[in-house]
């Protein structure tokens, strides 16, 4: 993509503001562009309408310091009139702190969504256009109400729009319907299917991706569309758990899982990815996995967007001793807790070039279609993989 030559001009210089949250990221995602933009026919720079369109970084200074008190306010250290802001905000990392009357209090996501309304509100309305990338999106767990429930995400989005933002890009939203609430505005919801595949194929080189010899698993009803999609690009079958509740009692929050039902085709001998958005726990994937061995399944492969880990990992470093499961594969779209890359089963999907890509297209106002649905590019990694084994 670095030779791409757009046929429109940008909607304004490019600016990205990294919250704290999501630097390490937002780091990879400026050097991608900085790489592509200094490569590209400079022809134009003189044009007023590409002002600041080479440079060797975008990324644009903002903080959010805080008082003794735990309150905060946000600041941006240059300016940033008339340009195309890209915040890129990790709403899930738990690993930042701040002081609160002396004690050190860890950030939640209600912390890291606060800090930033603070940035949007330091622009004060004098960017071009202002666009969140909030990789997971924040409270998509409380999407929909089913009793006397807050709707949260809903409130979230409808929020967001009235400060002023014009664009929210997310990753495999826990439910895409969430959009609704902001029909007029841009929100989309991008999925990372072509970037497993590949995370896949270069963990495990002898890897078939063929309806022989190959499964995608839902580990509930809710995943089911990601997996029949996942298995349609692959063309191979798709089968699903359904959990049965005891909705006679709550634990931690939730009604407690009495079994986990399979509905499907015969596992046996056969490769198996078991996909979901999140890992929360993992108790619920390490239970799916229990039952693929018990039928038989040959390797077993658990696949989420987003790895939260929130017990530890001592489940799954039991898990995969136990042979349950073979390999890890989650994104660094959130945080990833250091031990993790110590885990020889752990295998970590990089999407920063995909959303410098995201970024790239949507400066210039270009169609997302062919990053959206890459099924040309799935296609052809594909066919190298199978003239790689020999097929």
């Amino acid at each position: 993509m670095a030779d791409t030559q757009f046929e429109t001009i940008p909607v304004g210089p490019l600016g990205i503001i990294a919250m704290k949250s999501i630097e390490p990221l937002a780091q990879k995602v400026d050097t991608y562009l900085a790489d592509w933009r200094q490569e590209r026919e400079a022809a134009s720079e003189n044009a007023i309408h590409f002002r600041g369109y080479q440079k060797d970084s975008y990324l644009i200074s903002a903080s959010t310091p805080r008082f003794g008190s735990g309150e905060a306010k946000g600041r941006i250290h240059e300016s940033v009139r008339g340009d195309d802001i890209y915040i890129m905000t990790d709403v899930l990392n738990y690993s930042l702190t701040y002081s609160l009357c002396g004690l050190e209090n860890h950030m939640s996501p209600d912390d890291h969504y606060q800090d930033l309304k603070r940035i949007i509100g330091a622009i004060q309305g004098k960017a071009n256009r202002i666009n969140v990338i909030m990789p997971f999106l924040y409270e998509s767990r409380q999407h929909r109400r089913t009793a006397r429930e807050s709707l949260d995400c809903a409130a979230m989005l409808q929020e967001l729009v009235r400060m002023g933002v014009d664009n929210i890009i997310t990753f495999d939203a826990h439910d895409p319907r969430i959009q609704n609430a902001i029909q007029d505005k841009g929100f989309e919801s991008v999925s990372c299917i072509y970037q497993f595949i590949k995370a896949l194929v270069k963990s495990t080189p002898d890897i078939h991706l063929d309806s022989d010899h190959l499964m995608v698993i839902s580990p509930d009803e809710g995943a089911m569309g990601r997996a029949v999609t996942f298995a349609n690009y692959l063309g191979i079958d798709v089968g699903m758990f359904y959990k049965r509740r005891d909705y006679t009692r709550i634990v931690n929050g939730k009604n407690p899982i009495i079994a986990h039902e399979y509905l499907g085709r015969d596992l046996e001998g056969k490769d198996v990815i078991v996909l979901d958005d999140m890992i929360s726990s993992g108790d619920s994937m390490i239970d799916v996995a229990k039952e693929l061995k018990r039928r038989h399944a040959n390797r077993v492969y658990t696949v989420a967007t987003f790895g939260l880990f929130t017990n530890g990992l001592a489940k799954f470093d039991k898990a995969v001793e136990e042979g349950l499961i073979y390999k890890v594969l989650t994104t660094n779209l959130s945080y990833q807790r250091p031990e993790l890359f110590s885990r020889d089963y752990y295998v970590s999907v990089d999407l920063s070039k995909y959303i410098a890509l995201l970024i790239d297209n949507l400066n210039h106002n270009n169609t997302l279609h062919d990053l959206l649905s890459p099924t040309d590019r799935i296609n052809r990694f594909l066919a190298k993989h199978k003239e790689d084994l020999g097929e």
